[in-house]
Formats: C-alpha cells, structure tokens, sequence
C-alpha cells in the first residue's frame, strides 16, 4: 500500500495523531495522556554459579543454567535442568547472580509431568542466608516483616511450558522449591531480570589503591540501583524518597551521573507529597535537608528555573522554621530528633547534632535567598542561624553530632576531629552519617586518616561478600561471621540475620542502601579534588590529596561535558596534574 494510502486509513480509524505515537496506532486516541513509556531499561542475567541444591540426586544437570538463554521454551526437553520432587522429599536450587540487582526472575519452562501447572515457591534474598529464611510478617518481635515493602517469599503456580515473570525487588539469590509430591519441572532458564536506569557512568575515579577504586564503584552502583522511577533508598525495602537520605545519593550521583533529572523530579514529587506546614516525612530534619539538598544541586546544575519553582515553599519553610526559634536560641521545630538510627540512643548528642542541622541549613537557606533575590528571607534566615549558635549544646562525645558541628562552623573541624570523630577509627561510624564524618575529617585536613576508615568501614562490606553497601554496619559484625554468599556454618554468625536493629532487624536489613554511597561522593570531591565554585560547574576548584596514594585519575561531569583528571605523586611529594576542562568550565588550583 502506498504512503498516502496508508495515511488515509489510519485517519479513517481517527488515529492519524497517534503515526509517531510510541503506542501502537489500534489504542485510539482515547487512550492519550493515560499511558507512561516505562523510563527504566531491562536486562536478562544467568545465574553466575550454582550456591546449593536440594536434594542433589533430584536436581539434575544445573549447571545448564548458568549458559545464556532466549527466553524461548524448550519443548523437546533437551539442555534444561530437571526438578524431581518425590513421596517425601522436595527439590530445590539456590542461584547466586553475582551482584545485587533489582528486579525480578525469568522462569524459561521445558515442559513438566504434570498437564496443569506446578506449585513452586520463589525466595529473593540479598544474602544466602536470607534467601533459606522464613518470613515473619505478623510477629515484629521476631524480625519485623521481611517482605512487607516488597515481595521476597512468593508460592505461586508456574505453567508447564512456555514462560513466566517474578517479583520486584532488591536481591543477589533465588531459592526455588518445588512444593508438589511426585512431580517433575524441567527449567531451561532461570534469568533475573535487572531493571534499571540506562544511564553513563561519566564519572570516574581510579588509583594505585584497588580497594578504593572498588569502594568507589560499589558505591556508584549502590545509588545507581536506587535511581528508579524516583530516587529511592532501598530496592528491597525504602523504596520511597526520604529526603534527609538523599543528600548524599545527591552527591554521589553529581560525581558519576551529573545533573540527571530524576534528582528534581523527587524534589517535585517531595513537595507535592508533604506541602506546608508538613514536614518532609513527617521529620522536621528532613525539611532542613531539603534546603541543603536544594543549596547543592544549585551550585552544580546552575538550574534557575528549578529553583524558581520552589521558591514560594523555600520561603515558606524559612518562616516555618524562624518562628519557632526564639531570641535565646531554643527551639521547638518538633519533638522528633532524628539524624540517624544508630545515634539515637544518645539523646544529648543528637540534640546537639539536631541543632547543627538547623545551622548548616540556614546558612544554605540564606545563600539560596541570595539567589532569589529575597534579601529580607536571606536576612531571616541569618538571623535564625545567629540567635541558634547562642545556645551551643555539647556533642556528648557522638561522632555523628561532633561532624555535623563542625560542617556547621559551630566547632573547629580539627577539635571535632581529635576528641571525637577520628578517635577509635572506624568504630561509631555508620553508613549514612559516615558521610559527614568524613566530611569533618576532611575540614580537619586529616585525609590519611578518613582514608584509613574508608578502606577498613566500608572495605570491610566487601569483605563480607557486598556488592553494594548496606543500610547499617558496624566493624564488631565481622568477628566469627559468615560471608553473605556462603552458607553460614556451624558455630558462625550470619551477617545478616544475626545482626541490624531498630527498624532493620535481621534479614529486614537493606543490602543497598543509597545514603551509604557516600565515599563515592568524598573520593572525588577530596582526593581527585573537585570542588564547584560557582553554579553550573563553571568555575572548579582542584585540590587533590592524596594522603598514602602514589597518583589517581578520574572525570568529573559537568554541564558543559566532563573534566579528565590525573594527579601523580613525585619522588619529592609534590603532585603532578593533568586536567583537561571541556569548553565553557574554567579551572583554579
């Protein structure tokens, strides 16, 4: 049929509007505005190795599914591994695909002995042994509920042959069962399924350390998971936007991914979710990370019109805040302290900490205020922060109080660092808030010794088997523990199910989780030595140091394209540089 042709029929079906459409012309016009291309890219993974099978006289020929696959079933039954359940005893298999990914599992079907479906149950785990737990979703006292945020133990019926889809979630392993006495299931295929965002790794950060260099990747990929519709926290549990936890999935991501936009649309979705006089989550220290957040992505992105579209809620936030600071210096935001789960117990010291946020966020309030010209808000905002800095209250020795003290300017970085946060290493360092530890440590110039915490902190996730950082650790876990991608033996821990607390006890504890990407963020910022200088990346400040290294290399993404670094330590300690600045981005050292 010719074009033209062509083009009067589909006007006679009243589609013509729809030719270039990215649905298929037969929906009709009606269906225009309620559709949503899915943003999000798909990929098929094998297993990478078979963890353990049960019983291994009824599992047959397993190590068919670590070979590539189509998608395409097997009718003949040849190349498929075979699931025999007997009178008495089931079949299982626990797959490990190598990484954590989120998503959920491909089942490719070879047939089966049975004409109806088979019964199996599918149990997504971040670690082996989460994947051979039980789930507790109606006894918190147990372990709270290990799938309540998203499907990780499901039985359900699979066809005989052709294929099926599973689950959406955050997992490393599958366990399959097959639940029905005396039945046969031939499986060519079982692929996870890795949803995520197609997006580059423009930056880059490598040196003679390769433990660091993996740290550095592993935290990159650990936000990268999380950027899914939205900038989530979790893939397994989290799956929301909390807004306190973004700031340093923020940084992170301006360090690998630039000024992608998933960063404003959570800002815009926040907002809508939570309009004043609410706080961000029901936390006031969420609404104060709001402004710092804000603060940041300016200073990369130069994006005015973002910042306009916020302008009515910045304001009405610093009113919120200011009035209720009185001239003495209390406050009375809310009753909720919160920084983060691990230095909760120590309530003088996340009082002081609590405090230092509102500082931090007023000065970022303020700068903001500037840009908007609203010099009176700019004025209030100061104001609040003054009147706050005349009650200055002791860090009672808590690494995470002391850090955001001395980020705030309330405490000398150095003070801070010697009594505090430096004292012990890494112990009292936690994922989230490690971030601004290292961030004191840092303004401290004590980068041999942040150094030293990152490689044995967040080093010692690797250790474990992680291939993206966790929602809590602490170094004490590791002594007498099991690897996650080992069965644990007997007389070990599992450093997953025996350990976590709070809201995350035992296999409810996240295995990736975006606020824990943070020295991903520091590396660049502090070793390749990328400071913005002003909005848009238009001027860089590049300082490297180096501490123990003996030369590293990198990028950095800007909006005008990326920057190539390379710093070389000489015999007599001074450093080498080679920079390459893309057009429009201007360099000082």
């Amino acid at each position: 049929m010719k074009p033209t042709r062509l083009l009067i029929v589909f006007a006679l079906l009243g589609v013509c509007s729809l030719i270039k459409a990215d649905i298929p012309p037969v929906f009709g016009t009606e269906y225009r505005g309620k559709t949503q291309k899915d943003e999000l890219t798909r990929l098929y993974i094998s297993p990478q190795r078979i963890v353990w099978t049960y019983n291994e006289e009824q599992v047959k020929d397993a190590e068919l599914l670590l070979e590539p696959g189509n998608s395409q079933a097997e009718m003949a039954g040849r190349k498929v591994c075979t699931l025999t359940s007997t009178e008495n005893e089931t079949a299982s298999i626990l797959l490990d695909y190598g990484k954590e990914i989120h998503g959920g599992l491909q089942l490719v079907m070879g047939s089966s002995s049975r004409r109806e479906p088979s019964l199996v149950r599918i149990r997504f785990g971040e670690s082996v042994g989460e994947c051979n737990s039980q789930t507790h979703n109606a006894d918190w006292r147990v372990g709270y509920s290990t799938d309540d945020h998203a499907k990780r133990d499901i039985t359900m019926e699979i066809p005989r042959d052709g294929l099926i889809e599973i689950g959406n979630t955050g997992f490393r392993f599958v366990r399959i069962d097959l639940l029905q006495r005396n039945t046969t299931i031939r499986l060519k295929e079982a692929r996870a399924i890795l949803r995520y965002r197609d997006i580059p790794y423009l930056g880059s950060f490598r040196s003679n350390d390769e433990r660091l260099n993996q740290i550095w990747l592993t935290g990159a990929y650990t936000v990268h998971l999380n950027m899914q519709e939205h900038l989530w926290d979790g893939i397994k549990r989290d799956r929301v936007i909390w807004l306190g936890d973004m700031h340093p999935e923020v940084m992170s991501i301006l360090s690998v991914f630039g000024d992608n936009e998933i960063i404003p649309q959570s800002l815009d979705l926040v907002r809508e979710q939570f309009p004043l006089p609410r706080w961000m989550n029901g936390m006031s220290a969420y609404s104060l990370w709001y402004l710092i957040i804000h603060n940041e992505w300016f200073k990369y992105s130069g994006d005015m019109g973002l910042l306009m579209n916020h302008k009515d809620y910045i304001l009405g936030l610093i009113d919120q805040i200011n009035e209720r600071v009185d001239e003495e210096g209390n406050e009375e935001l809310s009753p909720n302290r919160f920084l983060d789960w691990p230095s909760s117990p120590n309530e003088e010291g996340v009082e002081a900490g609590y405090r230092a946020l509102i500082v931090w966020a007023m000065q970022d309030a303020a700068n903001l205020c500037k840009i908007l010209k609203e010099p009176a808000y700019a004025e209030k905002a100061t104001a609040c922060m003054n009147r706050m800095n005349r009650r200055v209250k002791d860090h009672n020795n808590l690494k995470q109080a002391a850090s955001l003290m001395a980020i705030a300017g309330i405490l000398d970085p150095a003070k801070a660092c010697d009594e505090v946060v430096s004292v012990g290493g890494a112990k009292g360092f936690s994922t989230f808030y490690g971030y601004y530890m290292l961030q004191a440590q840092a303004l401290a110039g004590q980068y041999d010794e942040a150094l030293r915490v990152i490689r044995q902190y967040w080093g010692g996730m690797l250790d474990m088997g992680a291939t993206t950082f966790w929602e809590d650790f602490n170094l004490e876990w590791m002594e007498n523990a099991a690897r996650l991608d080992e069965l644990t033996p007997p007389g070990k821990k599992d450093i997953h199910g025996d350990f976590g607390a709070y809201c995350y006890p035992g296999f409810r504890h996240s295995f990736c989780h975006g606020w824990a990407s943070g020295p991903t963020a520091w590396l660049t910022e502090h070793v390749l030595g990328v400071k913005v200088i002003e909005p848009g990346c238009k001027v860089l400040k590049i300082t490297p140091n180096l501490g123990d290294l003996e030369w590293v290399e990198g990028t950095f993404p800007t909006p005008h394209g990326v920057v190539k670094i390379k710093h070389t330590k000489k015999a007599d300690g001074t450093i080498s540089s080679k920079i390459e600045a893309p057009r429009g981005v201007k360099v000082i050292r």
